[in-house]
Formats: C-alpha cells, structure tokens, sequence
C-alpha cells in the first residue's frame, strides 16, 4: 500500500489511517486516473454490495455496518473521489456525472457488478445516477438519508452559489481544516448539522478527516458541482427507475434532509419510504444493527 494515498493535503494512510476502522479490509485500486482506496469484506462468492457514503465522510461511516452486511454479502466500500484516502480527479472533476462514471470504473477494474447499492446521502445520488446512466445494473438500491431532491426555497438557491464561491477560495479548505482541529468543534458540528449523536471512535474519524485540507477541499468541490435539478428532472423521466426497486429509509431527526423532503423524494421515485423516529442524517452510524436489518430484509426480498 502506498502510505502517502490520498488526495494532496489530504490524509495519509501511515497518520489518518494508522488505525483504520476495518483497516485490516482495506486495499488500493487504480481504475483510471483514480486510486482508490477501497474496503472489501464477505465471502468471494456472495452476492456484492456495494456501498458508498455521502459528502464530507468515507469508509469510517460503515465501520459498524459492514461487518453485519457481510454476513450474507460480499461488501465493497470505497471512498469517494476526492474524499478519505483516494487519490486523483475524475474525468469531469466531481460532478454527479462524473463521480458515477469513476465508480463506474473502479466496478469493472474489481470485476464485480454490484447487486445492491447502498448509498448515504449524496451516495444515493451517485447509485441512481449510475442506474440512470446505464453504468451499473444492481437489482435494487437503498437510500439512507438520501439528498435526491434540491434544497426547496431560497436555501436552495444560495447553498450552490455558496459553495461555488467558496471552492474558488484556494483558502477556505484550510479555514475549514483549522476550524476542524478546534477541539470539540467537529462533534459539536456533526450535532447539528446532521441531528446524529454517533459514538466517539466514529467522530475521531471525521475529526482527522475534516484537520486535512484536501478532504475539506473534496467535500467543498463535490458541493459546488453537485446538480440535484438534474436529476430530478431525470428521475421524472424514468418513473420507478426503470424497475430499480427502492428502498428509502430516513432518520426522522434528519437535520440535514428534511422528512418532508425523503417523502416528496419516494413519491418521485415510487420508491417505499422506512421513516426512524429519533434518528438523524447518520442513522446507520447510530443504528446500525437496525439499519442492516433494514437492507437485507429488503435485498432478500426483491433477490428472492
């Protein structure tokens, strides 16, 4: 393993990721431009998850999940262009498109085809697009907390521009990273902008991912090319998601996605929405014995 993967100023693998949660899964994979660093646990001949996180996070977000998912599955985690250990740019940079066409990628470099798509928040986005896309063809996706619909009202026409003017900043990643190293602030953060209270191993992680300024930088680049009109308008055209079943399960707590939102988001897509009461963005760090009750009650279903 390359000990400095990961994007520049970025974490390292030998410092950030010295104690890894799952770390012993961990390997790196060049697909493309992109190496990436990728978690891989299950029996070889299970069907395959796959899982991707949401904005700002990486493989840490499952490391109480998948260990349970992979009971019955082979699970794939990786960590997304720009974010955690994964080095490169995607074609495109990081847009939606372009994000799912590079996991598209790294699926044909592993030799796998996805069953199950398992994506958290923006992760969610980034699996239906793929289904739209004709990248991959998995027989069902799950959404947890997912960000499919824009931001309604003014906050939706100010967030992109926001993040647009702060991704031109060569400075606002290592403000960020600064503000990150504070002590307590990064839990304090976490608290409200998700309505989650994860454990403490779990927020160390985003503690040393959010001290670097190139997975700020990542997270911040993601945002200001993020294109959630598209896709709505995209997923009217394809009612149902072609037969994709979809299972949307949201915290009712969520403080990042409103609960109003997740249903306007299932009516689009005649997707079934599992609502959590007393959960929030990050319900699968909170819960996640529930939540992989949840995907494999599901995935059984639909596989079966």
């Amino acid at each position: 393993m390359n000990a400095t993967a990961g994007m520049k100023g970025g974490p390292r693998w030998d410092r950030e990721g010295r104690d890894w949660p799952n770390r012993a899964t961990s390997r790196f994979v060049q697909a493309g431009p992109m190496r990436w660093h990728v978690q891989s646990v299950g029996p070889d001949d299970a069907p395959v998850m796959m899982l991707l996180h949401g904005t700002g996070a990486a493989t840490h977000s499952w490391r109480d999940l998948a260990p349970i998912l992979a009971a019955g599955y082979r699970v794939i985690a990786p960590d997304l262009p720009g974010h955690g250990f994964t080095a490169g740019r995607p074609p495109g940079g990081l847009t939606m498109a372009a994000m799912a066409g590079a996991t598209g990628d790294l699926i044909r470099a592993l030799d796998c085809a996805p069953a199950i798509i398992v994506g958290h928040s923006a992760g969610a986005a980034i699996a239906i697009r793929m289904v739209l896309d004709g990248i991959a063809a998995p027989r069902a996706i799950v959404g947890l907390g997912a960000a499919l619909l824009p931001i309604p009202g003014l906050a939706g026409v100010l967030f992109p521009s926001l993040a647009r003017m702060l991704f031109v900043n060569p400075l606002a990643p290592h403000l960020f990273a600064r503000m990150a190293r504070t002590p307590g602030e990064t839990a304090r953060f976490l608290a409200r902008s998700t309505g989650s209270r994860i454990d403490a191993p779990g927020i160390a992680c985003y503690e040393r991912l959010f001290a670097t300024s190139g997975h700020c930088a990542g997270a911040i680049g993601m945002m200001a090319a993020w294109d959630l009109p598209g896709l709505r308008r995209d997923l009217a055209r394809h009612p149902g998601l072609a037969g994709v079943p979809l299972l949307l399960v949201h915290g009712a707590g969520d403080a990042a996605i409103a609960l109003a939102d997740a249903r306007a988001a299932a009516a689009l897509t005649q997707a079934r929405l599992v609502e959590l009461p007393g959960l929030g963005h990050l319900a699968h760090e909170e819960q996640p014995g529930e939540i992989a009750g949840l995907i494999t009650g599901f995935a059984t279903e639909v596989i079966a």
